[in-house]
């Protein structure tokens, strides 16, 4: 029951997205991105790992440049399907170090992957389909973040970006597994 209302929701969100204007989505991008960048968490972070958005979601890609901009240490995961685990990787430069991963999500090339340990990352920057305003997230259904999240010292925080429509007031029950963020940004 719980997995069929996720699968719905998520389908339907997936469909929004693909339809969402790109104008739109940037022009809520840059909101999202001034919220966040004076989150306290944000300001005082010296090392954010950042998400590299699909197409369709909140744009993290000029957050990224900023971020780097402003003399942030920024992190992006790669995605390891072997071990189904996600490992933070130090990017230094955007335009040269990035190849597509995994899911079509793009990841540092081999040749320049620094892993970053867990202590050392200040603010993580997670993607979800939907949040609600509590902070509970669902993913795309594969449980790469959830175990990430879960792997993380606990005083981490957490931001989700999303656009308001991805907002729900009726969020599907929570399985244990389900693992939520600090805050959510939305425009």
């Amino acid at each position: 029951m719980i997995q069929e209302k996720k699968k719905r929701i998520r389908l339907e969100l997936l469909k929004k997205l693909k339809s969402h204007k790109e104008e739109d989505r940037f022009r809520k991008s840059r909101e999202i991105a001034k919220k966040l960048f004076s989150l306290k968490h944000y300001l005082k972070a010296k090392t954010v790992l950042f998400y590299l958005s699909l197409d369709g979601e909140v744009d993290t890609v000029s957050m990224i440049r900023d971020s780097m901009k402003q003399g942030k240490r920024v992190a992006v995961p790669v995605i390891r399907r072997e071990t189904r685990d996600i490992v933070p990787s130090l990017l230094v430069d955007y335009d040269a170090e990035l190849t597509c991963g995994p899911f079509g999500i793009r990841h540092p090339k081999e040749e320049y992957i620094r892993p970053v340990g867990l202590n050392d990352i200040d603010l993580v920057i997670v993607p979800g389909l939907a949040f609600d305003r509590a902070g509970n997230r669902l993913g795309r259904g594969h449980g790469y973040y959830d175990r990430f999240l879960g792997r993380l010292p606990k005083d981490v925080p957490t931001v989700g970006l999303a656009f308001a429509f991805q907002i729900l007031e009726d969020f599907p029950p929570l399985e244990p597994h389900d693992l939520s963020v600090t805050t959510v940004l939305f425009a």
